[in-house]
């Protein structure tokens, strides 16, 4: 990780708001352009934005058709054969097992990626046999957009760019859990409220008041806890909230696509819930939230930072647009781009203002980490949220199916994020499986507890969204009932694990460390609290090795040792460690097993 990433966490200083964004970017040809042509060439950018206009031998071009991935090329789908027709349709399969129930077709198109376009008969004849091949395999398709191209010729041609989607048939819906970062009083549960609950808010934060937890939450406006809130979209493509649905059951059951946002807080003093959000419920992506009316303003730059140092994907909403002039607005948004320009961040803003703009920015955004969609948007009068909606309806898992194999293939790994006691039930464990697959029914051990043991315990249920659900596979969240599993025995950290995994836990850890900001020296020591995945616990520095102490922006390798309980810990994990303004990223390098630690002693 880039020290410089060290700007973001530091002191908030002012900032100046005269730098001239990137804006838009997606003028720039149709669909996905590579990220060369995004940020180098300008020359490039203006030519294709003035092709529309003037006549040219160089129509504008897709980057070459990849042999894997969701998306899929073809000139023109007119009167198949009977063979070419079986052919194209377990294509489709193939492409849709790639994007994990997603494909995105490409009418129109060279293999080359040369935009070429179709007579409107060719085109109609194409989307007619686009739709019989999603019939045969049971998909949907939607047509995201078309558009006339340039291309030597007196006909109009037209290119279509086409969703295709299916729920696999190992689950129920496609799933993608989303964070909600910024700075108190941005507006972020309210957003969600909107999104959610399908009615616009009052001004004065009615929408929110769903999402809210605790008394407290109701009485100040400000979320403290972790609360989830979802968001579905059948398989046309159109929205499925509360609105229409009276219950989560009754979304799942209706929905193919799910988004799950993850609402984290914004003040300074809740710091240590939001990074417990970021680091144990493994958001796919993060959702920035910053108010038109405040700018970069309180914990905003160190949300940002956060996500960076996770590489947790980020995308910008700029909030409350209706309650200042145009000006503001654009000046929040220059202000955005100047700090996603810095060398610390190195991102491309793209401005989204149409829904042009939005498909381009859904797809770029999933194949590029540097692009960064920027929307601006008013959950009081409506403005601009459905591009918000296309985006996510839009927008692709990060992960493909090989991935996801792989993991399932691994044994059982469930880490425990929440525990609660269901009247009737029992007791109940709120996590993410890390890996393999769990079954109702299913025995598995749990741990480690202060002695460092594991407990044999029995998933009597399992629920996702709060719909009842026979099989979990990798990657997903869920809570598992445990029966009449003494509750006091958990805690959150644990993992539930395989009982032939065998795993290993450890009171001492070593980690490659970058020290981000730090108002003196770190030495030995120097008490932290260690965020690893669900785990979060008190640390002490043992040992710097080869240095005596650190400043602010050095590299080390440090080892630790926890206070309380061992922890199980991967090599290789993500590391975030904090304590008052001290902060600092890194990765475990190295475990030193409980076991051999009590042969030591």
């Amino acid at each position: 990780m880039d020290p410089r990433v060290s700007e973001l966490f530091g002191s908030s200083s002012g900032l100046k708001s005269g730098s001239q964004g990137l804006g838009s970017g997606s003028g720039n040809g149709f669909g996905m352009v590579s990220k060369k042509s995004c940020s180098k060439n300008g020359k490039k950018v203006k030519n294709r934005a003035t092709r529309n206009t003037k006549p040219s031998n160089n129509p504008p071009y897709l980057p070459p058709e990849a042999e894997e991935g969701n998306i899929e090329y073809k000139l023109k789908l007119v009167n198949p054969t009977q063979y070419r027709f079986e052919h194209l349709a377990t294509q489709m399969k193939w492409r849709l097992q790639e994007g994990r129930g997603e494909a995105v077709y490409q009418i129109g198109v060279e293999d080359n990626g040369l935009l070429v376009g179709l007579s409107e008969e060719d085109m109609r004849a194409s989307l007619k046999t686009l739709h019989r091949m999603a019939e045969k395999v049971g998909a949907d398709i939607t047509v995201l957009r078309e558009r006339e191209v340039d291309y030597d010729s007196d006909v109009p041609r037209k290119i279509a760019e086409v969703l295709v989607r299916k729920v696999p048939d190992d689950q129920q819906f496609l799933d993608l859990r989303v964070a909600v970062l910024g700075n108190v009083d941005s507006g972020k549960s309210t957003l969600l409220g909107v999104l959610t609950q399908g009615e616009l808010d009052n001004g004065r934060g009615r929408a929110r008041l769903n999402l809210f937890r605790h008394l407290h939450e109701i009485q100040s406006g400000r979320t403290s806890s972790i609360s989830f809130e979802i968001l579905g979209f059948n398989s046309k493509g159109e929205v499925v909230n509360y609105s229409e649905s009276r219950t989560a059951e009754e979304i799942c059951e209706s929905a193919s696509k799910m988004i799950t946002f993850i609402d984290l807080a914004g003040h300074h003093k809740y710091l240590k819930t939001t990074i417990f959000g970021l680091t144990s419920y493994c958001p796919d992506f993060a959702m920035l939230v910053v108010g038109a009316n405040t700018g970069i303003a309180g914990t905003t730059r160190e949300h940002l930072g956060l996500a960076m140092a996770l590489k947790v994907p980020i995308f910008i909403v700029v909030s409350k647009v209706d309650l200042c002039p145009r000006g503001t607005v654009e000046r929040t948004v220059r202000q955005l781009e100047r700090v996603l320009k810095q060398p610390g961040c190195n991102k491309v803003p793209m401005l989204v203002s149409n829904a042009d703009d939005a498909v381009t920015a859904a797809q770029q955004f999933a194949q590029s980490p540097s692009i960064t969609p920027i929307f601006t948007l008013s959950s009081v009068s409506g403005e601009s949220l459905d591009l918000l909606k296309v985006f996510f309806n839009i927008l692709p898992p990060l992960s493909n199916s090989k991935d996801q194999e792989e993991l399932m293939q691994q044994l059982t790994e469930f880490q425990v994020d929440e525990i609660y006691t269901v009247p009737d039930v029992g007791t109940v464990v709120g996590g993410t499986l890390y890996s393999g697959i769990c079954r109702e029914g299913e025995r598995l051990v749990v741990g480690p507890t202060d002695e460092g043991q594991f407990l044999g315990l029995r998933v009597c249920s399992i629920q996702r969204n709060r719909s009842a659900c026979r099989v979990l596979r990798a990657g997903q969240a869920a809570t598992l009932a445990l029966g009449d599993f003494d509750r006091s025995l958990l805690r959150k950290g644990m993992v539930m694990v395989s009982p032939e995994m065998n795993p290993t836990i450890c009171w001492l850890f070593e980690a490659e460390i970058v020290l981000l900001f730090h108002a003196k020296t770190f030495h030995k020591g120097f008490q932290v609290t260690v965020h690893v995945g669900n785990v979060r616990q008190t640390a002490t520095v043992e040992r710097l090795h080869g240095k005596e102490e650190l400043r602010t922006g050095e590299k080390a390798v440090v080892r630790f040792r926890f206070i309380k309980h061992p922890e199980y810990l991967k090599v290789g994990a993500k590391l975030l460690f904090r304590e008052g303004v001290t902060k600092g990223i890194g990765h475990v390098t190295h475990l030193q097993p409980a076991s051999l630690l009590k042969q030591d002693s």
